[in-house]
Order: structure tokens, then C-alpha cells, then sequence
């Protein structure tokens, strides 16, 4: 599984960023037997927020809900997710996370594949950070739904 490109480096224990929807601070990291990388991230989404639109070609993600209430974009369905319940991310799915509520929301995201913070196709993003674009279904209705929590939200997508 390795990239057409050289992708950035790998996370470490310890690593965290503020971002405009809230934050991450990775808790462990590791390779399986496979070589297959792991990294474990504890994600804040802040009241009020959502993540862009997104997709990852080197991993798959676990998503699991520690506290609040997490709505959910993945491959055009909306799911709402409450403290204890999961979702699985394929590589390559079409999914995006946010926080319609008042109070913050953990999610305790495990990442296993190649694991590296710019293995990031972005397709909407309300922040206006750069998004590419794409005909696959899976996209088009996720682009749909992603305007319709941002309507919700009452932010910009761009």
C-alpha cells in the first residue's frame, strides 16, 4: 500500500492541532505485524461545527463516540451517533463529522492503513480550505448532505 507520493510524516504520541472546528491530540500510535500503521486520535468537535468533507486513499477509520451527540456524513446517509456507538470507515468513503448540538463532542477515531495527516481529499469545506471535485455518486450526495447540515449550522461551505 504505498502512495503514488511521498506523504508527510508519521504521527506521534503527543501530537495535537487546533483546528477551526476544534482540535486532536493523537494517544498512540504503532504497526501491526501486517505493516500496517495504527493511530489513535482523541477528536473535539466544538458546538456549532463541522469537519470538511473528506476522504482518505491510504487508511480506514474507526469512529467511536465518548461523550455528546455526533452527526455523521458517510458515502451520501446522514447517521446520528450518541456516547458508546460506532461507525466504521472504509478507505476511500466519502464522510465528514459534526456537532449540531451545544455541547462538545469526543470521538475517539482509530486510524489503520497508512496513517498521515495529509492523506486528505477535501470535496467541501467550510472554512474555505482547497476542495477538488469529483463525479462519483458517492460524492454528489455527500456533497448534498454536507450543504444541508452547513444550511443547519448557518456557516459558509466552499
Amino acid at each position: 500500500m504505498k502512495p503514488d507520493k511521498p506523504l508527510g510524516e508519521r504521527y506521534r504520541v503527543g501530537d495535537m492541532d487546533i483546528r477551526p472546528w476544534g482540535s486532536y491530540t493523537v494517544t498512540a500510535v504503532g504497526v501491526k505485524e501486517t505493516g500496517e500503521e495504527s493511530c489513535v486520535k482523541e477528536i473535539q468537535v466544538n458546538p456549532g461545527q463541522i469537519l470538511s468533507l473528506q476522504s482518505h486513499e491510504h487508511r480506514r477509520e474507526h469512529w467511536k463516540v465518548v461523550s455528546g451527540i455526533l452527526t455523521v456524513v458517510l458515502d451520501g446517509e446522514r447517521r446520528t451517533l450518541k456516547a458508546g456507538e460506532d461507525v466504521r470507515v472504509p478507505q476511500g468513503s466519502i464522510h465528514c463529522m459534526a456537532n449540531l448540538g451545544k455541547q462538545h463532542v469526543v470521538v475517539q477515531e482509530v486510524q489503520t492503513g497508512l496513517c498521515r495527516e495529509d492523506d486528505i481529499t477535501r470535496y467541501l469545506d467550510a472554512y474555505g480550505r482547497g476542495t477538488a471535485t469529483s463525479d462519483d455518486p458517492r460524492v454528489k450526495n455527500s456533497v448534498a448532505i454536507y450543504k444541508e447540515l452547513v444550511a443547519e449550522l448557518g456557516k459558509k461551505a466552499k
